[in-house]
């Protein structure tokens, strides 16, 4: 009888992670399908395995990359530039091919009048401010908050400074940084329960009536992630590595999209991501940076969203799009979409920015955000799994080419 127990929990930590958690999935729809009223008794597990991910990721980002910066010694090499360039590269190339794919095949709306209560930013001026009253927001409010921007500038800030104290206080950041990753991997050994609550309830409360009159809207908005997480990154990747790509893409989309897709939070699935680099071997004084920054400025997903529902309305009230104009959207989008900061439903804030360039009045691109509400049980997760893959696959994709040319000039 002794023996048997614990062959079993042998087992089940011999079990990967993914595997796991695709079990917990299979299970949460079994559930929703056979007990709904069971199922929506399990949002509440849902909701602490979201929270506790909320909760470590602000102090994990802080801690880590302070202490990557305080213990960075001189003369090693950091890619932060290369992953910057692909994240922006990856979220333009995410709009141009939304604002295709929206003018091949255009979408009709039946604006409805739902008062959404939202407050939008009226312009790109007032986007940019607010990043930049992010960078100088409060330490203790940034982590409250978790505004990642204000985070990052601190723990950059606070590195920095550190580098030129002794060895036993750059030791002692070490030694938290250590403890607060293993506080990180005790909660993402919970996300098979998580995930399960989370599919459980959102199934059996929702269900998936309500996207059915959107089918046609949902399809192109999919169909543009998929084939951006299919077809554009894999080319991106293979521009930098010259080598097959889709072993890499498959894995991030895998072991990062699977849990971003239910979590519906891109800063919630930072501590996966950091996981998952570290476990591919890539510069840690590298990826500790580029993951939370990625969670708050890398946003395909949010510019495909913004650039589809912005000439969705569009096409509803006939207004004519020029290619310059259709161009300047895809520039705005990517641009305004650093703004969607991984908050759950943040991009269909900023879709009524997107609507002022073609003169559409605010009360008309509310009940296009509204829209975006209806069909966020699928729109919203697809995005986040996009965002949040493609977080890790650049910056391994930038790691592992840096080190490539390294070792073609060596």
């Amino acid at each position: 009888m002794t023996a048997s127990s614990p062959s079993l929990w042998q087992h089940l930590k011999r079990t990967s992670l993914v595997t796991q958690i695709i079990i917990g999935l299979i299970a949460g729809i079994a559930l929703a399908l056979f007990a709904p009223e069971a199922a929506k008794s399990t949002a509440f597990i849902g909701k602490v395995f979201v929270s506790a991910l909320k909760a470590v990721a602000p102090i994990l980002v802080f801690v880590l990359v302070m202490a990557s910066i305080a213990n960075h010694k001189h003369g090693q090499e950091t890619h932060i530039r290369p992953i910057l360039f692909l994240y922006l590269l990856g979220t333009f190339a995410a709009a141009v091919v939304a604002v295709v794919a929206s003018m091949m095949f255009p979408s009709s709306l039946v604006l409805s009048t739902h008062d959404v209560a939202v407050t939008a930013p009226g312009g790109i001026g007032e986007v940019l401010q607010s990043l930049l009253l992010s960078v100088v927001d409060n330490p203790i409010s940034a982590l409250m908050n978790a505004n990642f921007i204000g985070i990052l500038a601190w723990a950059i800030g606070m590195g920095i400074a550190i580098r030129h104290a002794g060895d036993t206080t750059r030791e002692v950041l070490g030694d938290l940084s250590n403890g607060v990753t293993v506080i990180v991997r005790v909660v993402i050994r919970f996300a098979p329960l998580g995930i399960f609550g989370l599919v459980a309830s959102t199934l059996a409360t929702s269900g998936f009536g309500a996207l059915i009159g959107y089918a046609h809207l949902l399809a192109v908005l999919l169909g543009c992630m998929l084939f951006v997480a299919l077809v554009m990154n894999p080319a991106i990747v293979f521009w930098k590595l010259r080598r097959n790509p889709y072993p890499l893409v498959f894995m991030c989309l895998r072991e990062s999209g699977i849990t971003a897709f239910f979590t519906r939070s891109s800063a919630a699935n930072i501590p996966v991501n950091l996981e998952l680099s570290k476990r591919l071997g890539l510069h840690e004084d590298t990826y500790s940076v580029s993951i939370p920054l990625g969670a708050t400025i890398n946003m395909a997903g949010a510019a495909i969203t913004i650039t589809v529902l912005a000439l969705a309305a569009v096409h509803t009230l006939n207004i004519a799009v020029d290619i310059p104009t259709a161009i300047l959207l895809s520039v705005v989008a990517a641009i305004c979409a650093c703004g969607a900061s991984g908050v759950a439903g943040g991009s269909l804030l900023l879709i009524p920015l997107a609507c002022s360039l073609f003169g559409i009045p605010s009360e008309i691109a509310m009940q296009v955000v509204a829209v975006g509400f209806i069909i966020g049980v699928l729109q919203d997760s697809a995005e986040t799994a996009l965002n949040s893959s493609t977080d890790v696959l650049f910056t391994a994709a930038a790691c592992l080419g840096e080190e490539q040319k390294a070792e073609r000039l060596a």
